[in-house]
């Protein structure tokens, strides 16, 4: 039986593209990378559900999950104050 939600492996790698969006300096391109970064940590965390990754990415991809979604809400307010 095949899982329903089988490993991504065209999926870009969510530790580049989280990085990639913590790092960027162009501020009109933060939305985007985060919404990658977010995207394929979400993907990745599907794939360890199904028993395809260890506890320690797993922990991993929560603290990305939860720094993105920080980032985000940072980035959100301060354009509201700008």
């Amino acid at each position: 039986m095949l899982p329903a939600f089988p490993p991504c492996l065209a999926q870009p790698d969510w530790r580049t593209l989280y990085r990639a969006a913590i790092l960027e300096t162009n501020k009109a391109d933060i939305p985007q990378r985060v919404i990658e970064a977010e995207q394929a940590v979400v993907a990745r965390g599907r794939e360890i559900f199904y028993g395809h990754g260890s506890a320690e990415e797993k922990e991993a991809l929560e603290d990305a999950l939860y720094a993105l979604r920080a980032y985000r809400s940072a980035w959100y307010h301060s354009e509201e104050a700008a």
